[in-house]
């Protein structure tokens, strides 16, 4: 009698499982922290990299919900961290992408304090992955100096400037043992593939961030 009971019940899974599919898999979850690259300035949310990537991992097969993003246009490292504070963000999350840091060469602030403060941002970042480090990314910083919002401006010192910034979190990165994503030299497209970027001549279009999340799909679903 029992033995038949267990039986049947396996039985009822079963037919449950093949019946419903891919709507019994538990939804995973994507932390994206950052300024106005994250948010998707200037493009539809449907366009944002973050959920552009949420969409490209549900058609390999994995269930995902509605990206969490923690990003405003403007941000520096500090403002990112007084919203993380503020947010509270709890639970674990599967995976948890960084990219900050334009707005702080667009200041004129100290690469030193960027150092400091980045390395704060990451280490909360993997805390947010339950200290895998495995689960967590860092996007390079995009350079602005192929936009027309840097016509009259000194592109090759903007330029110099962000590498400057893109080695300072690279080397953080590297040194906690998370993956690092380059996704400047995409940027570096903007002038000659206007379609590329946004209609404020500023920001990535939902075109560039398809290129990103194909870059970032390598890495995260080549794991």
């Amino acid at each position: 009698m029992i033995f038949t009971l267990k039986y049947s019940l396996l039985l009822a899974y079963i037919f449950i499982s093949l019946l419903f599919g891919d709507s019994m898999q538990e939804q995973r979850k994507i932390l994206a922290l950052g300024d106005s690259y994250t948010i998707g300035e200037s493009v539809a949310a449907s366009q944002r990299w973050p959920n552009q990537l949420a969409d490209s991992l549900k058609k390999k097969g994995y269930e995902f919900e509605t990206p969490k993003i923690i990003a405003r246009t403007g941000w520096t490292t500090e403002e990112l961290m007084r919203a993380i504070e503020a947010e509270k963000i709890s639970g674990n999350y599967d995976y948890i992408f960084l990219l900050i840091g334009v707005n702080n060469q667009y200041r004129g602030y100290s690469i030193k304090e960027y150092e400091k403060e980045f390395s704060l941002l990451l280490k909360k970042s993997i805390g947010f992955a339950g200290g895998d480090q495995d689960k967590v990314f860092v996007l390079s910083i995009p350079d602005w100096a192929y936009t027309p919002f840097a016509s009259g401006r000194n592109r090759e010192q903007i330029s110099k400037e962000i590498d400057a910034f893109n080695e300072v979190n690279k080397k953080i990165s590297l040194k906690n043992k998370v993956k690092y994503i380059d996704v400047t030299a995409i940027s570096r497209r903007g002038l000659e593939e206007p379609g590329l970027l946004a209609g404020d001549g500023l920001h990535p279009s939902g075109n560039m961030y398809a290129l990103w999340v194909e870059r970032i799909m390598s890495t995260v679903h080549g794991q």
